[in-house]
């Protein structure tokens, strides 16, 4: 053997190994990217689901909106004629508490007249509701429901401008008559 040589059981390698590299990058580098790469996947899944968390709560907001702006009809009625020909309908919107009368034909009080709304309970005795005083096809006179809780049936007379009183009841017949439905929300 000679001098200048040790033997350290190796075979002519080095001590250490470079690592072996992937595309011309190390391990360490490829494991730097993945992790970048995840947290910058878990931004963006996170964003999008506060995003869409928003998106859910804006729409929650949207309907209890309409829930308030949508008129609730709970009470309903058609008033007919001697002949039958529908003449008014009258709704009942609880939310704003008013009844709402649509004319449904050409039905007119004269010049020293007025309709009267009347709700009449299951005894025939008649508590007046409000006038129609208005021309239009559709006008809103101020109710509550319980006004209308005990009244099977609606009706509307022709009374002296102005309306009578409530203690005295219609001075004439009925012109207008229909059943009084409640309606199940």
């Amino acid at each position: 053997m000679s001098s200048n040589t040790i033997d350290n059981g190796q075979s002519g390698e080095s001590a250490a190994t470079p690592p072996r590299r992937i595309l011309g990058l190390l391990p360490l580098t490829w494991w730097r990217a993945a992790t970048i790469s995840c947290a910058i996947l878990l931004a963006f899944a996170l964003a999008t689901g506060m995003s869409m968390f928003e998106q859910f709560k804006a729409q929650i907001a949207h309907l209890q909106m309409q829930l308030v702006t949508v008129p609730q009809i709970k009470y309903i009625s058609v008033l007919t004629d001697d002949q039958g020909q529908a003449s008014l309908l009258v709704t009942m919107d609880i939310t704003e508490g008013q009844l709402v009368l649509q004319r449904l034909s050409s039905l007119a009080e004269g010049r020293e007249q007025s309709l009267q709304l009347w709700a009449i309970n299951a005894a025939g005795r008649a508590r007046s509701l409000g006038l129609l005083q208005s021309s239009g096809k559709t006008l809103r006179i101020p109710g509550t429901e319980r006004d209308l809780l005990d009244a099977p049936q609606l009706g509307v007379s022709v009374e002296p401008k102005g309306g009578v009183e409530d203690e005295h009841g219609p001075s004439g017949a009925m012109l207008l008559k229909g059943a009084l439905v409640q309606k199940a929300l």
